[in-house]
């Protein structure tokens, strides 16, 4: 048997910035959930305007949610200047269920919180249970 040393290594400042970008999942966080006979859709993104970084719209049955972030940052010293920008896009879809009442649905944004409900008229089951057989 032999024994091998490995050296911890961590990534120079410079590489992690490179490999610490922002995944989709990681950006928007979304939650759905029924409040009554209203589908609620919450996403999560904090430091946008609303009135020009998110558009949503509903075709054929299919909520979208597109949303956009920058981010710029500028240090400056008597010795040094350092800027740093981030940026990019979000595309997200829903399917509605069937009912949904599309010119009812209503749309707000507060502390960082885009709240979609859209009003649904006749719920279906949302699931159904599936007996198993065995051989």
């Amino acid at each position: 048997m032999s024994l091998v040393r490995r050296e911890h290594f961590e990534f120079p400042e410079l590489w992690r910035r490179f490999f610490d970008t922002e995944t989709d999942s990681s950006w928007m966080r979304i939650e759905e959930f029924l409040d009554g006979d209203t589908l609620v859709v919450r996403a999560e993104l904090p430091g946008i305007d609303p009135d020009k970084d998110v558009e949503l719209t509903i075709t054929e049955g299919v909520l979208q949610m597109r949303a956009r972030r920058e981010e710029k940052s500028e240090h400056k010293s008597k010795d040094s200047y350092h800027s740093e920008f981030r940026y990019g896009s979000f595309v997200r879809s829903f399917r509605l269920p069937e009912g949904t009442k599309e010119e009812d649905v209503q749309a707000s944004y507060r502390d960082g919180i885009l709240e979609i409900r859209l009003p649904v008229s006749e719920m279906k089951a949302a699931t159904t249970r599936i007996a198993v057989t065995q051989s």
